[in-house]
């Protein structure tokens, strides 16, 4: 503990965010350049150094929070990196994507605001990278045992790296043209750049990580095939079945899915593309759903110049301060937060029809209309009450030219045949069913990340992926392991 003091006379700053009118007209990260370290040392003074950290229990990764703040407070960045890169092998993707349940679970948080946790972790990931402290680590020597990874996720990247650090050879097929999954092409530059995901992919190439990029098993490999040329097969290919909304007039063109709409404009900023076919510019943008899916379309639309956007979100506007009754501390409090795009929205009025950010509250898709040409053109909507039920009298219309469904994810998709090839059980809610050892009831076959558990966070997928490792490598010697397991696959965020 650095400074006994800090939390008593240091507030909480954050990494202040460029201004709308400028970010807006691009797509590099939201942050200011350069201006998390000046203030990350004294934020880092905050921790506490509690004797029971709950931020630990509240990260599914264990990471060593209090240890990481305490060399920060200290400008030790090297060994801070190697406390951080401990438990977390992309703590760059996680300080820039996860919603931090550590800061949740922050002590301070009791009664105070809680320590910067994600910026300190971010600022300790780009000073690693920096300063040289995250070279490749390859194997001493190989096991001669093979895995195959198939997904290119933040689960499947994460275990990848384990299984080849362990002395495997590991080869990770993925569908699509590049490597990262949804980290590639659903969450848009604004919030990650893509060059912190180049950077650990060629890590993990002179790590001894092999890619088979625009390979779909399933289709273009049999699913059987890989199993019998490969000593283990991991399946981390995330949850991709996106939920669809069956009201009347879905049918209409302009109705798009919001994986459908991202990747195209994350192609534009790789360059694949001038112009995303599915551009919101000139258009009145209607996204139904309220998650983190719908604030990324939400600045991809801004920033694609839409004539207005306006998102809807099913449950009521939540307060500002935690419900002690329903969830109290240290678990994951429903809070009303102003992500970037929300702010973006706010300060360039987006959504007239909107209170504040672009968001209604409490607001259900009824119908859409269209014109003579099939194209849809307006979104009729209720407000509902606390149990979903429409409120009598409140029926609403806004104008729709493209509207963006974000409503989340059900499990894996089975479209391209690898569960059926491989005869994998599934769980009742359509996810791949596993053992307390990650494995499937097809022999070699483990499962992890979302594909298994269902929707989640960057940092559970993480985790997941750290602990199919484990498990594999168990599978693959003698019952025993030296990889860390930071989670089993039945266990759950805190709740009350």
């Amino acid at each position: 503990m650095a400074d006994p003091k800090g939390f008593l006379t240091t507030p909480r700053q954050e990494w202040p965010r460029r201004p709308v009118a400028e970010r807006v007209h691009d797509w590099n990260e939201v942050q200011v350049p350069g201006a998390l370290l000046p203030i990350v040392g004294p934020q880092a003074d905050r921790c506490m150094d509690c004797g029971v950290p709950f931020c630990h229990e509240a990260c599914p990764l264990g990471n060593l929070i209090p240890e990481w703040n305490d060399l920060v407070s200290r400008e030790d960045w090297r060994a801070a990196a190697d406390r951080l890169h401990a438990t977390n092998n992309f703590p760059e993707f996680t300080g820039r994507l996860c919603p931090a349940p550590c800061e949740a679970g922050c002590v301070l948080a009791i009664n105070q605001p809680a320590v910067t946790i994600k910026n300190v972790e971010c600022a300790i990931a780009d000073r690693a990278w920096e300063q040289g402290f995250a070279p490749p680590a390859p194997p001493d020597r190989l096991s001669g045992r093979t895995v195959a990874v198939i997904g290119s996720g933040p689960t499947g990247l994460a275990a990848a790296q384990q299984l080849t650090r362990a002395g495997h050879t590991v080869a990770v097929y993925e569908r699509d043209d590049r490597i990262g999954g949804l980290m590639r092409y659903g969450i848009p530059e604004f919030k990650m750049e893509k060059r912190h995901l180049e950077r650990r992919v060629e890590q993990m190439r002179a790590e001894g990580t092999k890619f088979r990029t625009s390979t779909t098993v399933g289709r273009d490999v049999e699913a059987a095939e890989l199993r019998t040329r490969y000593d283990a097969v991991v399946i981390a290919t995330g949850a991709t079945a996106w939920r669809e909304l069956t009201v009347p007039g879905r049918g209409l063109t302009g109705i798009h899915q919001a994986m459908e709409y991202l990747p195209l404009a994350n192609r534009v900023c790789e360059g694949d593309l001038e112009s995303s076919p599915l551009s919101a510019a000139g258009r009145h943008v209607v996204i139904v759903g309220g998650g983190d899916t719908g604030a990324d379309c939400l600045g991809t639309a801004v920033r694609e110049g839409a004539a207005s956007v306006t998102q809807l979100d099913i449950y009521g506007r939540p307060g500002a301060e935690r419900d002690e009754d329903a969830e109290p501390w240290p678990t994951y409090p429903k809070l009303y937060r102003l992500s970037a795009a929300h702010e973006e929205a706010r300060d360039l009025r987006t959504a007239p029809a909107a209170d504040a950010d672009a968001r209604l509250f409490a607001a259900s898709t009824l119908r859409f209309t269209g014109d003579a040409d099939g194209h849809v053109r307006s979104l009729h909507l209720v407000e509902v009450d606390a149990g979903r039920r429409p409120v009598p009298g409140t029926e609403r219309t806004l104008p729709a030219d493209l509207v963006l469904l974000a409503l989340g994810f059900s499990g894996p998709d089975q479209g391209d045949g690898l569960i059926a090839q491989l005869r994998l059980e599934l769980e009742p809610r359509g996810t791949i069913a596993r053992d307390a050892g990650f494995a499937t009831n097809a022999p070699g076959v483990f499962a992890a990340g979302d594909a298994a558990r269902g929707q989640s966070l960057i940092v559970w997928a993480i985790a997941e992926g750290r602990a199919v490792a484990a498990a594999v490598d168990r599978h693959l010697t003698d019952g025993t392991t030296r990889l860390p397991a930071p989670i089993r696959p039945y266990d759950r965020p805190m709740t009350a």
